[in-house]
């Protein structure tokens, strides 16, 4: 591909198809009426035709003004940034959903726009639901979501990706979930009483963290997990005795952003900034209102959550993938562990997959021009070594 810098023009994307619901899950137009509604932004570079898109998606959030999508159009490469039905609001948000909305997306792109190659692009939070896809796609064995409802994966009739990138991800939401939550909490409706020994910013307690208290602080997290998972499937299994018309049921947890990582730079240490977090300052993120996990249904806290119960579990979902895989970690990544793209490499089933890190490079690339255009240059020099790109 040559080095010529394309004029990029943005497409709103309108993507729908006939589903029924037990009930209303998602607010307005959504999920109305038994049909389901999809928004997105493809990026298309001005004067350049292909055989290939790019797939961008996250389970809750909307991907079109991160770096990396622009980078790549302005490269050449038609990209998609697709929105699921929880766009901006993952309270309610089930991960098997999320697959089959990924699956209307790639349908359209094969069948309505039709691409002959299609990359799937695992960002962040959507590393794990594109493995999850990827892996439903080349063998669906999905047939209840973790609540035990019935879900449409295999009906759908997903389409396989034909490349796999896992990039800037984690390995799940419900497992940095287990390594973000305060285990200090004693009563989950009131944020106030914790334990002092357990709370990370007791000015008591400082980094470097010895090895005991690490170990006693990282099961006390699971074990804060399973609790607030068991009292989730009690709190359903009581729903559904009373036989009544409800049905579902929200809940707040509180304190969920006390990583020990972010404070103590000898824990899988790499070039991450300490003190510091993707979502600011980890003390005052632990329970303010964008923390991981703050609102939640019962059915949602099981399917994206829950490290036992989750179905997007991105180790178990890459054993399934065969198909070409790309691994990039950034060494400054400000959000995902150091260990997860690694872990995701070793546990694809891809017989040929291929490991980066770019050095220095923070989770959104911020003030980095020049780490970004590295980054787009090696999925392009990746995708062209395998005939992807098109």
């Amino acid at each position: 591909m040559s080095t010529e810098k394309f004029e990029v023009q943005a497409e709103w994307v309108h993507v729908k198809f006939a589903e029924k619901t037990t009930f209303k899950e998602v607010y307005g137009f959504a999920g109305n009426q038994g049909v389901i509604n999809l928004e997105g932004i493809r990026y298309i570079p001005k004067g350049r035709p292909s055989g290939t898109l790019v797939i961008y998606m996250h389970p809750a959030s909307t991907l079109q003004l991160l770096p990396m999508p622009r980078a790549m159009a302005e490269r050449g490469v038609h990209v998609l940034c697709a929105a699921s039905r929880y766009a901006r609001n993952d309270s309610a948000l089930i991960m098997e959903n999320v697959v089959v909305d990924l699956g209307a997306y790639v349908r359209h792109a094969r069948e309505v726009w039709g691409y002959k190659k299609i990359v799937m692009a695992g960002w962040s939070g959507g590393g794990s639901l594109a493995l999850f896809y990827q892996s439903q796609a080349e063998k669906p064995t999905v047939t209840h979501t973790p609540a035990g409802d019935p879900c449409n994966i295999i009906a759908a009739g997903l389409i396989p990706a034909d490349g796999f990138i896992f990039q800037a991800a984690h390995v799940s939401r419900a497992v940095v979930l287990a390594d973000w939550i305060d285990p200090s909490v004693i009563d989950e409706n009131d944020p106030d009483k914790v334990d002092p020994e357990l709370n990370l910013y007791n000015p008591d307690i400082k980094p470097p963290y010895s090895a005991e208290f690490m170990a006693r602080f990282r099961a006390a997290q699971l074990a804060r997990i399973r609790r607030r998972t068991a009292w989730v499937k009690q709190t359903l299994e009581d729903l559904r005795k009373k036989g009544g018309l409800e049905m579902e049921r929200g809940f707040v947890t509180h304190r969920t952003m006390a990583e020990p990582r972010f404070l103590d730079a000898s824990i899988d240490p790499n070039d991450r900034p300490i003190g510091t977090c993707f979502m600011g300052n980890p003390e005052t993120v632990n329970n303010g209102p964008v923390g991981s996990g703050r609102f939640s249904t019962l059915r949602s806290w099981l399917s994206q959550w829950s490290p036992d119960d989750t179905n997007a579990h991105g180790e178990k979902s890459a054993a399934g993938i065969t198909v070409p895989m790309l691994a990039i970690e950034h060494s400054a990544d400000d959000a995902v562990p150091q260990p997860h793209t690694q872990r995701i490499f070793d546990a694809a089933g891809s017989a040929d997959k291929t490991m980066q890190c770019i050095k220095g490079a923070t989770h959104y690339f911020v003030g980095q021009p020049e780490l970004l255009a590295l980054a787009a240059k090696s999925y392009i020099d990746w995708m062209e070594a395998r005939r992807l790109l098109d």
